[in-house]
């Protein structure tokens, strides 16, 4: 019969894709357990600069002319989908007397609140410098698929008509930075105004 380790490596050997972490955690020391858990909550020191960044960000987009841009309300959990309240969630059984592990305040704090809106808040700030490089850099690179949340009706260089007769043809016609992929210029409805940013001609 296996040992719970070695299921665990077993566990950790088919899942190439996945983070593995299961299958060490007990294998790490007290000390090492606890250093990662304080770890986990000093980044709330560093959650005011975020959500000054990501305001930043939005508000960035929206003086320049972003509609829809999505909030971050967007990104966070209904309330009523979390499967637990005080009044029902789960505990574990502490392997010490005052582990918080049986508090369901400490579940309820974590699992509800903290994870979740950091969660949210990190995806809606990538979500909008996604955007962002989609309006002012519509040019490929390998990790320019993964934008496609981030995706705009036009870049700042397809609302030019001189501008984009200077981009290569995929990036003229990428859906992620324009709703006229494939459409002949004259279809596409662009500007005709001069780049603010260019030199005059």
């Amino acid at each position: 019969m296996s040992t719970p380790s070695q299921g665990s490596s077993k566990a950790c050997e088919s899942c190439a894709e996945r983070v593995n972490i299961g299958c060490h955690h007990q294998q790490k020391s007290v000390l090492s357990r606890a250093i990662g858990l304080l770890l986990v909550y000093l980044p709330i020191l560093t959650l005011p600069f975020v959500f000054i960044s990501a305001y930043l960000t939005y508000y960035s987009l929206i003086y320049v002319g972003a509609q829809n841009v999505k909030k971050y309300r967007d990104f966070l959990p209904d309330r009523a989908s979390h499967r637990y309240s005080m009044k029902n969630q789960i505990v574990m059984d502490g392997s010490f007397k005052l582990s918080m592990a049986q508090s369901k305040l400490f579940w309820i704090l974590n699992c509800t609140w903290y994870c979740p809106y950091s969660v949210g808040l990190f995806e809606w700030h990538a979500y909008m410098v996604k955007v962002v490089e989609n309006w002012w850099c519509p040019f490929g690179h390998s990790r320019k698929n993964s934008y496609t949340d981030g995706a705009i009706d036009q870049s700042f260089w397809h609302i030019y008509p001189e501008e984009i007769a200077k981009l290569t043809e995929e990036d003229k016609n990428n859906p992620i930075f324009t709703v006229d992929a494939e459409k002949p210029a004259a279809e596409s409805g662009l500007l005709s105004s001069h780049n603010p940013l260019s030199p005059m001609r």
